[in-house]
């Protein structure tokens, strides 16, 4: 198996106001998701705010999980942003701090065509050996991946996994078979979104990148345990439980629900970047009420 396989939590990035990275906040965030036995830790996603952050700045949240992790936990890094060149110096930056993997969203102001998005992931690949991971979300990135496109990243050396959204048609284990029969089907294929963790999970999925394991790391790896090992009712149990939280997600971005959820649970005390605002007080409770739902389990 590839470290893109399982659960990769992914956790917020704890900075100030100004943007610099809060670096022993990095290490306890991410010294208790290794505690808690996740796979891998997706560090500068998007719940990371990798969009946000300076190149310094995603360097020094790199170099506070290293001294944490390192070794024992695989740490797979964010490295997307408008231009080539400066991916490029990213996916350096990752390799010598001591990640583990990339993770890569297709960024872009001008939309891109397919053939730039090709060449993009390309040109990254060739400047690493650290295997990549192709970051499909088109709710954030507003690129869609074509399933053409997909098959010819598959060939590049070094494009490793791809990281799916939700199924736009269809069911995920249709998706899956059809992916897995194809080209793409030498990659890892994991999934995010995380309201539809029981049905990736069921589906048989390589990898579950998971908002929710980024701050309870340990209800999201039972519940992958229980899809391992053929559990179907528990794992629906799960997901039931979850609903709350899941429809928080829904409603307001996964984000803002995990800086409420890091703030209730005390494994940190900071704010969203602006222009992206905390939530109310009144919804923070509806959090929290979720968050006793779960950790009641």
């Amino acid at each position: 198996m590839s470290i893109f396989h399982g659960l990769s939590a992914f956790p917020i990035t704890p900075a100030n106001e100004h943007g610099v990275v809060d670096m022993e906040g990095v290490m306890r965030l991410t010294a208790h998701l290794s505690a808690n036995g996740v796979d891998s830790i997706g560090l500068l996603g998007s719940t990371g705010t990798y969009a946000y952050l300076s190149r310094t700045e995603r360097c020094r949240a790199i170099r506070a999980a290293v001294k944490t992790v390192g070794g024992k936990t695989p740490l797979i890094v964010g490295v997307g942003t408008l231009r080539t060149d400066d991916a490029q110096n990213l996916a350096r930056d990752a390799a010598a701090e001591g990640a583990d993997g990339l993770l890569m969203a297709p960024v872009s102001y001008t939309p891109l065509t397919q053939e730039e998005a090709y060449q993009h992931y390309k040109a990254v690949a060739e400047v690493t050996s650290l295997p990549i991971c192709i970051y499909n979300n088109p709710a954030t990135t507003h690129f869609s991946f074509s399933r053409d496109l997909l098959e010819r990243l598959a060939n590049v050396p070094n494009i490793a996994a791809v990281k799916m959204p939700a199924p736009t048609e269809g069911t995920v284990a249709q998706e899956l078979a059809e992916l897995r029969s194809s080209p793409v089907g030498k990659l890892a294929i994991g999934y995010s979104g995380d309201w539809i963790a029981a049905e990736v999970l069921l589906a048989g999925c390589d990898g579950w990148f998971s908002v929710l394991g980024g701050y309870l790391p340990k209800l999201a790896k039972a519940m992958v345990i229980a899809a391992h090992e053929g559990d179907v009712r528990a794992v629906n149990q799960y997901q039931q439980v979850l609903e709350p939280m899941w429809a928080l997600f829904r409603e307001f971005g996964s984000l803002r629900v995990a800086y409420a959820a890091v703030n209730l649970l005390e494994l940190s005390s900071t704010q969203p970047p602006r222009p992206i605002l905390p939530l109310t007080s009144k919804d923070q409770r509806r959090v929290e009420d979720a968050l006793k739902a779960c950790t009641a389990l």
